[in-house]
């Protein structure tokens, strides 16, 4: 992805925008968002070659999709991945401090580095990614152990980096994506931050991949996802959780928390702790000994 491209941003206003951020994972190359305390969040789809606005309209509608206000630009750039994607500045986190590859050179700092290609995810820098984060350093500080961690829906990777780092001589994980990009993307992070052997990454739908089931049970899951997927794959994660084993859910925003948190306290999971930022929240939950 070398060349220009086109940059569609559309301007939800506040809408619901699971639907639409679904829809941009699928249609588009390379998504994004800039997100705004304020809820003025910018989705941001990325297209090299030709992009034909009836047919994106057409693919929204198939879907039962309105899509909301939205700008079309075209980019000329050498490198548009580059030069207008993966650009973030770094940002100290809990345990961490994470920085783009764009960077020259590592920020000084005292904190564990993270080195991030994020391109295909939703932003590293999201307020669901920055409460999973401090949960899992929440559970290290605990002296938490797990042996085995499962990341599900890992997009750039950066959770199971985190745990990878606080947990290098404990634990292997298991990295799964619906989207291969998102895997390759793991995979290379991994890497870049001398962690390929401790990270597995593969594409799976959910749970059904040969190589989560073949790790199972897993001390401690990861699931930054959206509300309704968490819920509909509520029984797969307690049954591939151990007794006593932790959960950290996110994605969801207010007023879907007692409809996540609910239907996984039906399969045997008990709330721990509830993070709050801004209308974003994440639950630490524990299944029942």
């Amino acid at each position: 992805m070398t060349s220009s491209c086109w940059q569609i941003s559309f301007f939800p206003r506040g809408q619901n925008t699971e639907a639409l951020e679904a829809f941009l994972e699928e249609y588009f190359e390379v998504t994004a968002c800039n997100y705004d305390d304020d809820g003025n969040d910018e989705y941001v789809g990325y297209q090299s070659g030709d992009f034909d606005e009836q047919r994106m309209l057409a693919a929204a509608r198939r879907q039962g999709l309105t899509l909301p206000e939205y700008k079309i630009s075209r980019l000329e750039s050498a490198n548009w991945l580059k030069d207008y994607v993966i650009k973030f500045a770094p940002f100290e986190v809990e345990d961490f401090m994470i920085y783009g590859i764009h960077e020259t050179a590592a920020p000084q700092t005292k904190k564990i580095p993270l080195r991030i290609y994020a391109a295909t995810a939703f932003g590293s820098d999201h307020q669901t990614t920055r409460s999973c984060l401090k949960a899992i350093c929440d559970l290290y500080h605990r002296g938490f152990l797990p042996e085995r961690i499962l990341d599900v829906g890992t997009g750039s990777g950066i959770l199971s980096l985190a745990a990878a780092k606080l947990w290098q001589k404990n634990c292997s994980i298991t990295a799964i994506d619906i989207d291969e990009e998102a895997v390759w993307v793991t995979r290379e992070n991994a890497a870049d931050n001398n962690l390929a052997n401790r990270i597995n990454a593969a594409v799976s739908n959910g749970y059904q991949a040969p190589l989560v089931k073949e790790n199972a049970p897993y001390d401690l899951i990861l699931s930054n996802i959206l509300a309704r997927p968490l819920i509909e794959m509520a029984p797969q994660l307690a049954a591939s959780l151990k007794s006593g084993g932790y959960a950290i859910l996110s994605g969801f925003v207010d007023n879907q928390t007692d409809w996540v948190i609910s239907e996984h306290q039906k399969h045997g999971l008990t709330l721990c702790r509830l993070y709050e930022l801004d209308n974003w929240r994440a639950a630490l939950m524990q299944k029942e000994k």
